[in-house]
């Protein structure tokens, strides 16, 4: 009988040990692995690295454009993928078709989707320009527009993940009784009333996990820098993940490349103490 308890009770931690283990190898392993690599040089500890990084305009102009970049994309990804929720949410007659659309982009990977947006942006022969010539608007530059690039990017990024944060956020609309609605029409409340008093606090566990994972997953991207701009026009969309790969892969200087990653870290670490106090204080305003 005590063998079967303790079989019983060891069963959930052995079946989740692979995921930890799969964790250990691909997620912490490397970041400690690159920790160690900007501060031990041949073997000797110095912080050397660090102090270069600080006196390099490159860096601090990569900083800038991840910084300036997410400012805009993580509240806009947010906001759309919780207007998107809503909608699907509805119990109107066909909204699966609506919930099939919204989460199509999430089908498609980040790398094929970042090469049909180029094609379509394209300032010769793409269809959007095609379709602004329609409205007598001149053709855009996008991609290849120093003051356009940036915010293409945000524009793929935000169509290709909106889909997959609504996910979450509906699941969070899901899990609110009815009778939390039905009671706030009876008291006379809005619809604007209803949303920010009954369904946002309602869903700021699920809230906060989009929040944190959404942070991650933006100051982290490259891919449409690396595959389309390479950083330019003239360094407008080189953020800090691409210096990153440059300065590893290009210039093979890894202790640079894993100092920025260490700053990336901290950024991420920041931003999300940052979400997380944030809603805790709203958790309390609400408790209160």
């Amino acid at each position: 009988m005590t063998n079967t308890g303790t079989r019983e009770k060891a069963l959930p931690y052995i079946l989740v040990l692979p995921a930890f283990v799969l964790i250990f190898l691909f997620k912490l392993y490397p970041i400690f692995y690159s920790l160690m690599e900007s501060v031990f040089v041949n073997g000797t500890f110095t912080l050397r690295t660090y102090e270069t990084l600080i006196q390099d305009s490159t860096f601090w102009h990569a900083l800038w454009v991840t910084i300036k970049m997410n400012i805009v994309m993580i509240p806009l990804q947010i906001i759309i993928s919780f207007c998107m929720a809503m909608i699907v949410n509805s119990t109107v007659k066909g909204i699966g078709v609506f919930r099939t659309i919204f989460y199509l982009p999430v089908t498609i990977s980040l790398t094929v989707a970042t090469i049909l947006w180029d094609m379509m942006l394209s300032p010769n022969n793409g269809v959007i320009n095609s379709l602004l010539s329609v409205f007598g608007i001149p053709a855009q530059g996008f991609m290849a527009s120093k003051s356009q690039a940036l915010w293409s990017i945000v524009i793929i990024a935000t169509w290709k993940g909106c889909g997959y944060w609504m996910m979450f956020l509906l699941t969070g609309l899901k899990n609110i009784d009815p009778f939390m609605y039905e009671a706030a029409k009876i008291d006379g409340c809005n619809w604007f009333q209803t949303v920010t008093r009954i369904t946002i606090p309602l869903m700021k566990r699920i809230l906060l996990f989009v929040c944190v994972a959404n942070t991650t997953a933006n100051i982290l991207l490259f891919v449409p820098m690396h595959l389309v701009t390479q950083g330019g026009p003239q360094d407008s969309t080189n953020v800090l993940m691409y210096e990153a790969y440059k300065s590893a892969f290009k210039y093979g200087n890894r202790p640079r490349s894993s100092a920025i990653v260490g700053v990336l870290l901290v950024l991420i670490v920041l931003i999300c103490g940052a979400q997380f106090k944030l809603l805790n204080e709203k958790e309390e305003r609400t408790d209160g």
